[in-house]
């Protein structure tokens, strides 16, 4: 964990507080722990709220509509799994031996849930200031560099587009795959019968979202 408090520049005074943060509960059951990530979790999300909500109303010169839709997208669990993602959280999460084997370390809602309770440890260990500063310097290049969409549903938007131009738009199981535990379904979104993007996921739902994703990215790239 030294590589990632060295990455984010800072010095940690109290490292428990940041090995409670990686790990899930699967593992503290198996090691007889009382403890993990949830309760860290749980002070995370307010604080990541915050610190989105003031950046926004200090940066951003748009009505409480318009900031909250934005901040939405950028505390969303898909926002979280990605900023999780660019530190290589994974590599860091302890988890139980089944939850391991079924990729834990790769899953959105963990990656998400771990990214929250590294802001709470933040917190807790050297206080508010701090943690605003560390968790701005993660979040704020997501916001500012416009090829990046973290939209809390990419379903929505898309369809939001589709209806601006009167298009029309489906979505087709391409395929299905896996034991039935561990499902991965492959789903593409089709706008005026043309392929716009693919998308995997463990459900049909999430699938969709990714292959929304997919059709935004594309859409962005013929606008300009």
């Amino acid at each position: 964990m030294e590589r990632l408090f060295k990455q984010l520049g800072f010095k940690p005074r109290d490292i428990k507080i940041y090995e409670q943060a990686f790990i899930h509960t699967s593992y503290a059951y198996e090691n007889n722990l009382d403890y993990s990530y949830e309760t860290l979790e749980f002070l995370g999300d307010a604080i990541v709220d915050l610190v989105v909500s003031d950046y926004l109303y200090r940066n951003c010169d748009f009505d409480e509509g318009k900031m909250t839709k934005i901040r939405a997208s950028y505390v969303c669990e898909n926002a979280l799994y990605e900023y999780a993602s660019g530190l290589d959280f994974g590599k860091y999460i302890r988890l139980g031996h089944g939850e391991r084997q079924s990729g834990g370390s790769h899953k959105k809602a963990i990656l998400a849930d771990v990214f929250e309770a590294f802001i709470a440890a933040l917190y807790l260990d050297l206080g508010y200031d701090k943690a605003k500063a560390i968790a701005l310097k993660i979040i704020v290049p997501y916001i500012e560099n416009k090829d990046i969409m973290l939209f809390s549903d990419y379903k929505s938007e898309l369809q939001e587009v589709v209806q601006d131009v009167q298009k029309s738009l489906k979505y087709v199981l391409v395929s299905e795959s896996g034991p039935a535990h561990d499902k991965c379904f492959k789903m593409s979104v089709i706008i005026d019968d043309i392929v716009y993007g693919e998308g995997e996921g463990h459900t049909k739902k999430e699938a969709e979202q990714e292959a929304a994703k997919a059709a935004l990215k594309k859409l962005v790239k013929e606008d300009r």
